[in-house]
């Protein structure tokens, strides 16, 4: 049961905390005095008041009240960090590392003290383990961050790219021969594993949404030579472009929403493009099907795909269609369903200030030239401009699967489809 002296011990302390919010620290800090004279060793009373005596540079007082404050609160990261702030304040360089060390026990993924040591390592002049330390810390801010740390964060990453940058150069020399000794051979791969070492990079994985056939490569951007019939779609750009002038301007009504969940389905990131006109669709294949009044449309762009090897899956693919973003859209990260097939982007109108990121690296779309990629690798696109912005997509089997295994991909869908629908007949 709740005594007088706890609920007033309660309204102090909201009090104090609406104070503090306030920026009223004068008033905040009186009030944690009341706080400590009913309640000697409340911990937050404790830290707030030492951190008020440590701002006022009383370095004992608020030594003796974060101390008590640690020992009613042994592991709150938060005293700790704030003992590491007095040891600095008061030159304790070793006083400082071991408060902070307390504190990242107490928490490792505490960032502010990450980042406290990473700023203490730089002022003893150890930069490049600074740097990885200011890269653990930046690899777990939360979206949002207090505006007061905002010079810290922008100092840290500054030093991140800085010692990456160094490393790079330096390392670059023991590659270069290895590199010259090997001419004309690709090292794509490898300079994603070095970026992943040296600058922090991620490497992505597939995350497939429904099926996910296992052993196949996992690549963000295919290499288009790998594509011979490529290059006869990159050459009826102009075609399909002037279709699709004709069709937007004749019939644009007939483009729709791309995202569109029925109500009581969780959409999660989708909610602010879902039903939306701001990422429209106008499909000449959809679910497998060949929508024969909108190639009608579009015979030029009907017949540059269909001879192509797009993934022929009854009732699931492929999908062909044309996709307006407008201007002042992004399409937020996602994964495609299947690993099964690869997207092919065929830019058509394209405005500065869009761009494409899948996994790790990020291109622009230009008129003409099309690629390929992995849409089971978390991915997203963007339009700042303020134009539209217009691209071909359709989808084509992974080129990794044999015949076999695309007619088993094929029979597995339709046959798990098939068992489900069997209770609606």
């Amino acid at each position: 049961m709740q005594t007088g002296t706890d609920t007033r011990v309660q309204e102090l302390v909201q009090a104090a905390q609406g104070s503090m919010r306030a920026g009223r620290l004068d008033e905040a800090a009186r009030i944690w005095d009341r706080v400590l004279a009913l309640a000697p060793g409340h911990p937050q009373a404790l830290l707030h008041s030492g951190q008020y005596a440590l701002m006022r540079k009383d370095l004992g007082q608020a030594r003796l009240l974060l101390d008590r404050a640690a020992k009613a609160d042994p592991h709150n990261p938060v005293i700790a960090l704030n003992q590491s702030f007095l040891c600095r304040t008061a030159g304790d360089a070793q006083g400082e590392v071991a408060a902070l060390e307390r504190s990242l026990a107490a928490d490792p993924y505490f960032y502010p003290a990450l980042l406290a040591k990473g700023a203490w390592l730089e002022r003893m002049g150890r930069k490049r383990l600074a740097a990885r330390t200011y890269r653990d810390a930046l690899s777990i801010l939360p979206n949002e961050t207090p505006r007061e740390m905002a010079a810290q964060i922008a100092h840290a990453r500054e030093l991140v790219r800085a010692n990456a940058a160094e490393l790079n150069a330096q390392i670059a020399a023991q590659l270069g021969e290895i590199r010259a000794h090997h001419k004309g051979e690709a090292f794509t791969r490898f300079d994603e594993c070095k970026d992943a070492m040296v600058e922090g990079k991620k490497i992505y994985t597939p995350q497939p949404t429904m099926l996910h056939f296992p052993r196949l490569p996992a690549i963000q951007f295919y290499d288009n030579t790998e594509f011979p019939w490529l290059a006869e779609v990159e050459a009826a750009t102009d075609k399909i472009r002037e279709e699709l002038v004709a069709l937007m301007r004749e019939d644009g009504a007939q483009f729709a929403p791309y995202v569109a969940h029925p109500d009581g389905v969780p959409i999660n990131q989708w909610a602010e493009l879902n039903h939306s006109p701001r990422w429209n669709a106008y499909f000449l294949w959809q679910d497998g099907k060949q929508l024969d009044d909108h190639c009608a449309r579009c015979p030029q762009t009907a017949a540059v795909v269909e001879a192509v090897p797009l993934a022929n899956v009854p009732g699931f693919a492929p999908a062909v269609f044309f996709s307006t973003l407008e201007p002042h859209t992004r399409i937020p990260p996602h994964t495609g369903v299947t690993n099964t097939r690869l997207i092919v982007h065929v830019p058509l109108i394209v405005p500065e200030k869009c761009g494409f990121r899948v996994g790790n690296e990020t291109r622009e779309w230009r008129p003409g030239q099309a690629f390929i990629f992995d849409d089971t690798m978390e991915h997203e696109a963007w339009n700042e401009s303020d134009a539209l912005r217009v691209i071909l997509i359709f989808d084509i089997w992974n080129p990794y699967l044999t015949q076999a295994e695309r007619e088993l991909v094929c029979a597995l869908l339709n046959g798990v489809r098939d068992y489900y629908d069997e209770e609606d007949v």
